[in-house]
């Protein structure tokens, strides 16, 4: 019976076979179709997704992500603003759910993404394989609550049709929309069994 290296099997995505690494050109022995090696660049797509995210995240904050427009006066508000008005006015708990959704849990999901694309290239002291897969689907599992802050504005600007107020989305909120989203690109790229390989 002849041996076989567990680093030289290969699984096809197609069919779910396992074969055996013959070089450039692998074909599945069950279905035919071609078979690529996972390749050590792997997290340039992951790279690329979060650092348009992080650039997004810049003007999400400085821009106005709600715009109120009373008596013909044009008022806006930015996230931060908007959650220090909330808790001036003794809205306490829907400020802090709109600073740790759209401030805290955006940020964390960054740091997290950065922690796990760095270290999967160069091995962080003593990195646990269960605490990096355990924070990979933290990021899957939290990314959609950051888009609290853009459904409120979306609710609000649908449901204030007053004669003399109105009320709109700023730049903020699609800034911060597209900064979501990539965010979640950025995880959805991230290949997990880096972190199996790498440890």
């Amino acid at each position: 019976m002849i041996e076989v290296d567990e680093n030289d099997l290969m699984r096809c995505p197609i069919c779910g076979a396992v074969n055996i690494d013959k070089g450039n050109k692998n074909i599945c022995r069950r279905c035919g179709s071609n078979i690529y090696k996972h390749r050590n660049f792997s997290t340039e797509k992951s790279w690329a997704y979060l650092i348009t995210a992080i650039i997004m995240y810049i003007p999400a904050n400085l821009y106005p992500i709600l715009i109120t427009n009373q008596f013909g006066q044009a008022e806006g508000s930015t996230i931060l603003g908007g959650v220090v008005l909330l808790w001036e006015h003794g809205s306490y708990p829907i400020a802090l759910v709109i600073f740790f959704a759209s401030i805290m849990i955006p940020v964390l999901k960054f740091l997290i993404l950065f922690y796990l694309l760095i270290s999967v290239k160069y091995p962080l002291g003593n990195d646990k394989k269960v605490s990096k897969h355990k924070l990979y689907y933290m990021t899957e599992v939290i990314g959609p609550w950051s888009m609290i802050d853009v459904f409120v504005v979306a609710i609000l600007a649908g449901l204030i049709h007053l004669s003399n107020i109105s009320i709109v989305a700023g730049t903020a909120a699609t800034a911060f929309a597209i900064s979501v989203f990539f965010t979640l690109l950025a995880a959805h790229a991230f290949d997990e069994r880096l972190i199996k390989e790498k440890l």
